[in-house]
């Protein structure tokens, strides 16, 4: 099967995706807003979100523990609301993006995100340090990574009803490799990666859904 030659001007009628809010949200109060700072500031310095205490956190945020819970029920409940910045912000870039806008405005969405997982890449490895014993965070980066998936599948049925991706891609395969891989590549690469060639990597990245997901014949939308 061959994709339509070229795509309709018009941006489909992507299929609605509620995103699901498992934090608290919203503008954080003066003392919520240090705190939250405070253990950002922490965590790039390199501190062990285990071993970090509430009493450290406070100090370094200049409240008083009773402040603390009058804002977070516990530690867990902290990292929780300091990812859900990470996640609302990558799944907004995200999702804005349409077919229809085309491979460089993906890889530019792709750009976008990376500088989100740059931002909270000591929040991310905390989550990752957590979520091995921490059933709560575990569930919580499941649901959160699940929307993801809710939403690329629904775009990739909605690119074969429109004839431009082939009936015989299996879209939930596929958007476990779009998904999983490509939350481990972002990682790997704010990780490890050189800061000069984010551009580099968010258009391969993009190259790799467009051409390898989506199955738009070599050369097309660029």
């Amino acid at each position: 099967m061959t994709c339509a030659a070229s795509e309709d001007p018009r941006k489909p009628d992507m299929p609605s995706i509620t995103r699901r809010r498992t934090a608290k949200v919203g503008r954080p109060t003066s003392a919520e807003a240090d705190i939250l700072a405070a253990t950002q500031r922490l965590l790039i310095d390199g501190a062990n979100f285990t071993e970090l205490g509430v009493q450290h956190i406070c100090t370094e945020a200049g409240v008083a523990r009773s402040t603390f819970y009058s804002h977070f029920r516990d530690k867990v409940d902290l990292l929780i609301r300091l990812a859900t910045e990470l996640m609302t912000s990558s799944f907004d870039v995200t999702s804005a993006w349409s077919p229809s806008d085309g491979v460089e405005r993906l890889a530019g969405a792709f750009l976008q995100v990376v500088k989100v997982y740059r931002k909270h890449a000591a929040v991310r490895r905390a989550l990752a340090e957590v979520a091995t014993y921490d059933v709560t965070v575990r569930d919580f980066w499941s649901a959160e990574l699940n929307q993801f998936t809710d939403w690329t599948i629904a775009v990739l049925r909605a690119e074969q009803d429109a004839g431009r991706t082939p009936a015989d891609l299996d879209p939930v395969s596929a958007t476990r490799v779009i998904v999983m891989g490509g939350e481990r590549a972002l990682v790997d690469h704010v990780t490890a990666g050189d800061p000069a060639d984010d551009a580099a990597f968010a258009r391969e990245l993009a190259l790799t859904w467009w051409y390898g997901f989506y199955r738009r014949p070599a050369g097309y939308g660029t």
